[in-house]
């Protein structure tokens, strides 16, 4: 799906809504441009704060999906004080 846009003063150029829609992006995204020897490359590009960078990381996004499948079996418990949950921990012994 090519598309011709002109580039404007200042550098600007205007993504197409037909390109922008095929390629997720909307208002306030970032792209990245990289230039090959083809041309440049433009790719939609995510921001994520570093406080929340590890939440992203393959060894988190493991344990997530680990716990979303405990919660989804039915091995999670839930108690009305913390009495109840030694008691529970208790009776596994």
């Amino acid at each position: 799906m090519d598309q011709l846009v002109k580039v404007t003063r200042g550098g600007q150029v205007t993504l197409p809504a037909l390109l922008r829609r095929a390629a997720g992006i909307d208002v306030g995204d970032y792209v990245e441009i990289s230039v090959t020897e083809e041309g440049l490359i433009l790719r939609a590009k995510q921001m994520i704060d570093k406080s929340q960078a590890y939440f992203w990381t393959a060894g988190w996004q493991a344990a997530e999906r680990e716990a979303q499948a405990d919660i989804d079996d039915g091995r999670i418990n839930g108690f009305d004080s913390i009495e109840d949950l030694i008691a529970d921990l208790d009776s596994q012994d």
